[in-house]
Order: structure tokens, then sequence, then C-alpha cells
């Protein structure tokens, strides 16, 4: 039996939640009206999971995480809004700690919910399971020098603007879903403001949320982060993040590398498609030149694709166990395998920086 613990100041928010877990079994619940409410039940009720909300009374669902996390961590799963500022709390409340996230109802509740009921269970199933994530200390520090290196190769120019680009120079992938956010927010900052490579993120994410996290990853990080929304001819030395509510694929405009975004495509069940971006980068380049990252995620997206390029010369890597929020993608493509090195997340970046000759 799994102790859940439902926090909301919508009594009919609360009502709703409990009605859906109820509704499969196998959860013992509990309810909170506020942050303050959920301190206390996290101490005296020991539940093995928490659902969050953001905007509270007493209490907001940020300082909640952050006392929850100091006195007894657990695993929570964020309720919130699709708006923009409810990503960027959202994004705050997962480098304080929190696993996953999941879009709030809007409208008529209970017609709403019926939407998202399955994937409130199998996140909230899942970071039952899952570890919590330690903030990386190889983090501390990094933004200002990671903006200082930033400034310093745009004085003598960008690495787009010094050379061009073509299907055998590099190139990373990298596909990722539960724990992404934070596990990206370790990683990718770590890349230095030299890296030669283009780089192209599918992490599991709303619509509403993917510019947020794409502007906030270009706050820290030395290369240049972009949502891909539009049709961008690829540049080495940027970031791209899929746009979420659609997929992100690799395709050959006039001769160019783009990245595309298209329609979620209903062939898969995850998005933005690790799988789908994994398969047209080997349908448009040149695998040996490949790097692919799995990183920390419930599922098997993208393992096929992956191990795949393995196969016809790229070299991949699948975050271990020990450092993964949930061990199901990295594990699938270890088991099929598609990994040529089995890495914890703080050690991806300089692995990657040593493939790029950096």
């Amino acid at each position: 039996m799994t102790k859940l613990l439902i926090v909301d100041d919508s009594a009919l928010m609360r009502r709703q939640l409990t009605q859906v877990f109820e509704s499969v079994g196998g959860f013992q619940i509990r309810q909170a009206r506020n942050g303050q409410e959920a301190v206390a039940e996290n101490r005296d009720f020991q539940p093995d999971v928490v659902t969050l909300d953001i905007n509270m009374p007493e209490m907001d669902g940020l300082t909640a995480l952050s006392l929850i996390m100091a006195e007894r961590p657990v695993p929570v799963v964020m309720v919130s809004s699709l708006t923009e500022q409810g990503a960027l709390a959202t994004f705050e409340a997962l480098n304080l700690g929190a696993v996953d996230y999941v879009a709030k109802p809007g409208g008529t509740i209970s017609l709403s919910m019926e939407e998202v009921k399955a994937e409130l269970i199998s996140k909230v199933r899942s970071a039952a399971r899952a570890k919590i994530k330690a903030k990386s200390p190889a983090i501390t520090g990094l933004v200002k020098q990671m903006r200082d290196d930033r400034e310093k190769v745009a004085a003598r120019g960008s690495i787009s603007s010094r050379s061009g680009f073509t299907n055998t120079d590099g190139l990373v992938i990298i596909g990722v879903s539960t724990g992404g956010p934070r596990t990206l927010e370790d990683i990718l900052p770590q890349l230095p403001a030299d890296f030669p490579f283009p780089v192209l993120v599918a992490q599991h994410m709303p619509a509403a949320f993917t510019r947020s996290f794409a502007d906030r990853l270009n706050q820290v990080c030395a290369l240049d982060v972009v949502e891909a929304a539009s049709p961008m001819v690829l540049q080495p030395g940027m970031i791209y993040i899929a746009k979420g509510g659609a997929d992100m694929v690799l395709v050959n405009r006039a001769g160019k590398l783009t990245v595309l975004p298209k329609p979620e495509s209903a062939e898969f069940l995850w998005h933005p498609s690790v799988e789908l971006l994994g398969r047209s980068v080997l349908e448009h380049f040149d695998p040996a030149n490949v790097i692919a990252v799995m990183l920390t995620g419930m599922g098997n997206d993208g393992s096929d694709a992956f191990t795949e390029i393995k196969k016809r010369g790229g070299r991949t890597i699948a975050e271990s166990q020990e450092s993964c929020v949930v061990f199901g993608m990295p594990a699938e493509l270890i088991k099929k395998g598609g990994a040529n090195l089995v890495l914890d997340a703080a050690k991806v970046a300089k692995q990657l920086t040593v493939w790029a000759g950096r």
C-alpha cells in the first residue's frame, strides 16, 4: 500500500485527486489544505509520495517543499498550472528536489481530470519508487564562470559564425524524461563555451513549459540554448530544446541540416519523442559522428534508435542507476546492448567534452 499525501487549497481539487487514486486502489491517502499542513503531515503520516500544489494560502508550495526536503525528504510530484508563471515555479520546485510535475487541469475540473488521470497515476507510482536527487556540488558557482566564458567566445566571434556545419561534423542528441530538468541543469552548464557540436534535447514536457525551460538553461549555460519552436538551421555550439506538445526531427532543407518541430505522431507514446528524433538523425546524419545520451526517465522511449546508432558506429551513454531519478529509459538501452558507456550524470559532460576533442 503506497502512502500518498495530496496537498491543495481547493477542496474540489483534493476530492477529485483522491477519487482518481481511490479508483485504482493501492493507495492510503491523506489530504492537506496548505503548506503548513503538508509539512506537518509529512512528519506525522510519513507518506511515500506527495502531490503538491504551488499557489496556496498561509504557506505556498515552494516554501513547503523546501521544508519537506530539509526535514524528511520524500518524492514530490508538483501539480502546476499551464502558465508561464506556473512553469517557472515548477522549475524552481524541481531545483528544490521535486521529482516530476503534472499540468493542473483547467476549466471544468471533473472533465479535465479525466484527461490527465492516466498521467497522474503513472507519474505518482513512478515517483514513489524514485530516488531523491541531490543538487550536484559541481554546479555551485558555475553560473558566473559560464557567463564569462560565453562573453569571451562572443568577443572573438561565435562558433556558428566562424564555421559551417555538415553531417560529417559531430552531433549530440539527448533523450530524457522524469527527473530530466534538474539533471539537464547539472549537465549542460558544464559544457564549455567552445563546445563544437550542436546538442538536440528531447525532454518529455508540456508545450507551455519548454520555452521557459530553454530560457532558464540559457541563463546558466555557456552555450546558447533555444526552444526549437520553428525550423532552425543546425549550428555548432547550440543547444536545441524540443518544443513541448510536438516532436522534433532533423531534416535536410535545401542542402542544410535543419531541426524542425512537427505535430505529435500517434505512433509514439511519449512527446517530444526521443525515438522519432533518433530515427530522423539516422536518416540524415552519419551515425559514426553521433553521440547519443540517454538520461533518467520512465519507459523505453528512444532505446531502439539509440541502439541502432551504436550498431552503426555512433557512441552512446546511458545514465547509471545510481544517479538516475528513475532508471527506466537508460535501463532499456543497456538491456538492448545499446550503451557504449554507463556513467553517473555528473560525469556525462566531461565525457562529451573529451569525445568532442575539447
